[in-house]
């Protein structure tokens, strides 16, 4: 199994969360986060300088068998993208063990 943390912009969510549901991803947690990146201008925006290094992010946290990884790292790289600084990040670490609480099972199973 992996696990698969993805952090992308806040306006790009919807996309994501649609690519991956056309992929058979159904099952994801997700958090609201702020975080800092390397860019250092802001942005102007009706008078009002904006930080463009403190953007709203969306961190999503998705375990899959190892079958779907690549095609979930390929969905969140295709619908996430906006070809500008700040698109995000995708880390893919390994998962040792997975049970369901409800029943007690484990392995890769209890993800479906």
């Amino acid at each position: 199994m992996k696990k698969i943390e993805a952090i992308i912009r806040k306006s790009k969510f919807e996309d994501v969360k649609e690519a991956l549901h056309q992929v058979g991803v159904n099952f994801f947690s997700y958090w609201d986060v702020t975080g800092l990146g390397n860019e250092k201008h802001g942005s102007v925006y009706r008078g009002v300088v904006y930080s463009t290094s403190q953007i709203q992010r969306r961190y999503l946290s998705i375990v899959v068998n190892d079958d779907f990884e690549e095609i979930t790292v390929k969905t969140i790289l295709e619908s996430a993208k906006t070809g500008e600084v700040g698109d995000g990040k995708i880390f893919v670490s390994t998962v040792d063990e997975c049970f369901r609480i409800r029943t007690g099972e484990k392995g890769g199973q209890t993800l479906n």
